[in-house]
């Protein structure tokens, strides 16, 4: 019996051994003739609105259901936090957004820059090693727009009034191309944020002549000044045009690329073009989808078009879950949950709220049709490019994100990510380790009920525990049944939040602001 024991662990790991080996040659290859990576980030899109992870979805997506039957799709895939900006920033730096200054909220359109020049992102990572990096779309995460004189000041970006010290006729400081984009073309904010004015390669592209509002119920933006070139109904099919015109022109250099297709959509304002108009039977926030899914399938012709469809990897993920502006109680009448069967929608620390669609295709490595149920984050970009590309990571770069190489390639065992931490609006906090979701908030932390600082809210326990296998609805808060697994998350939470990451290596320290509320947690799991 002990022979037949000793014969089965040999090969066992001989087996393992072969794997290992056959996952480093691969990595090897990938060094030789790296893919082009193509990472396309649409705006408030919940997982429900697409039917390969919403079979009873009443929005049709033909092309990403296509996307997805011919790659892989991740059944728990979530973003850092269920709102546009922090997830933005936990993309292209690998690091959850509320390590940086950022601990809750979102920036708006004349926010200062938020990633620093000297911090590694994604592009800057790619671009060492050898890619031609170009973000296209909705960048969000702050720049600093040139002023008037150099003393004055700018708004908050949220009144008409914010806007007057700023001058268009003079290049954009700390944008894009400050870090490790080659090329880049978007606008500052959401499409419903002022100033309403494309910047191409740091250099706004026209003077605003107007000023322009919209306050329709589901096409609205707000009041700001809008450049004459800049169509708000164009918008989207104007990003997806200049994508494609990138992909053509990158196929015919020697350099892989990397290209950061950032949407504004479905986002507000909901604008679908004509032709998408009505074509849902829903109502206009899924046209906007089906518009987009259309362009997807673009997307797709444009790359077989350039041949370069085999090395090419196309992602593509939400930055957060629906918003409620969609209208969630008019597509309820139509049987149609853009959360799907999960409890909240953006903004909320509730699985509705960062719990997205994400989709990997790779022709010539990752088998059609594949599924994996790995829990993984939006985070996770940063090192799976390392892996592509067979580079070391520094301890300062992407101190939250794991690998997703070894999933691509069936090889579930060797991925590394054990816990996921997730932030709402608010900044509330939660926790994820296996079946098991801690809360740190009695509520949603974000706009559904209960709200923070309701009265609903501050008769509900401190904390709530869910085990989303067994009730993925969350609803039923397990907390007092399972004290010792509030400790167990409690305890991992405080850890990975102290020591700077989530990875292993050598501690790092979070950015400082003045007042951060989890800090005043942290000190009173301390005294409890």
């Amino acid at each position: 019996m002990k022979i037949k024991l000793i014969i089965v662990a040999l090969c066992i790991c001989i087996l393992q051994v072969s794997c290992d080996k056959k996952q480093k040659k691969e990595i090897e290859q990938e060094t030789v003739n790296p893919p082009n990576i193509v990472y396309v980030l649409a705006d408030d899109l919940g997982i429900g609105d697409v039917k390969a992870f919403n079979a009873n979805g009443k929005i049709e997506t033909p092309n990403l259901d296509k996307l997805s039957a011919d790659g892989i799709i991740f059944t728990d895939a979530h973003t850092s936090s269920s709102v546009c900006t922090p997830t933005r920033y936990g993309i292209l730096t690998g690091r959850y957004n509320w390590r940086s200054e950022l601990k809750n909220g979102v920036l708006t359109g004349t926010s200062k820059a938020l990633i620093p020049n000297g911090r590694a992102t994604v592009a800057s990572f790619l671009k060492e090693n050898g890619y031609y990096t170009g973000f296209i779309g909705k960048w969000h995460l702050g720049w600093d727009w040139a002023k008037t004189q150099s003393d004055s000041l700018l708004g908050n970006g949220w009144d008409p009034g914010d806007f007057k010290n700023i001058d268009f006729s003079k290049p954009i400081t700390n944008g894009p191309n400050d870090v490790g984009f080659d090329y880049a073309y978007g606008h500052s904010g959401s499409l419903d944020m002022a100033p309403y004015v494309y910047v191409e390669n740091g250099m706004p592209t026209a003077i605003p002549d107007t000023i322009t509002v919209n306050k329709a119920k589901y096409s609205w933006w707000r009041e700001g000044p809008t450049s004459p070139d800049f169509v708000h109904e164009d918008v989207t099919p104007n990003f997806f045009r200049r994508s494609f015109n990138f992909i053509k022109k990158q196929a015919q250099e020697e350099k892989p690329f990397f290209l950061y297709l950032a949407l504004p959509s479905p986002h507000t304002p909901i604008l679908p073009t004509e032709e998408w108009q009505g074509k849902s039977g829903l109502n206009p926030y899924a046209d906007f989808v089906m518009e987009v899914d259309d362009y997807m399938g673009q997307l797709q012709a444009a790359i077989q078009e350039a041949g370069i469809e085999d090395n090419t990897i196309v992602i593509f993920t939400s930055d957060n879950g629906c918003s409620p502006q969609a209208d969630y109680e008019v597509l309820a009448t139509f049987d149609h949950d853009p959360s799907s069967i999960y409890r909240g929608h953006k903004a909320d620390i509730f699985e509705g709220g960062h719990r997205v669609p994400f989709i990997v295709k790779w022709p010539s490595k990752v088998k059609a049709g594949s599924v994996s149920n790995k829990t993984i984050c939006t985070t996770d970009l940063f090192a799976t490019c390392a892996d592509i590309v067979n580079a070391k990571l520094n301890d300062n770069e992407a101190e939250d994100s794991f690998s997703l190489f070894p999933l691509l390639m069936n090889n579930e065992q060797e991925f590394k990510r054990k816990a996921t931490i997730h932030s709402s609006i608010n900044g509330s906090f939660a926790i994820r380790q296996g079946d098991y979701k801690l809360v740190m908030a009695p509520g949603s932390g974000g706009w559904s009920f209960p709200r923070p600082n309701s009265k609903e809210e501050k008769t509900l326990p401190e904390i709530q525990l869910y085990n989303l296998v067994t009730d993925p609805g969350e609803t039923q808060n397990i907390y007092k049944e399972h004290p010792e697994k509030v400790t167990e998350l409690k305890t991992l939470l405080e850890k990975q939040i102290l020591e700077g990451r989530s990875t292993p290596g050598k501690p790092q320290k979070n950015d400082e602001v003045d007042h951060w509320k989890q800090i005043d947690w942290i000190t009173k799991v301390h005294s409890d």
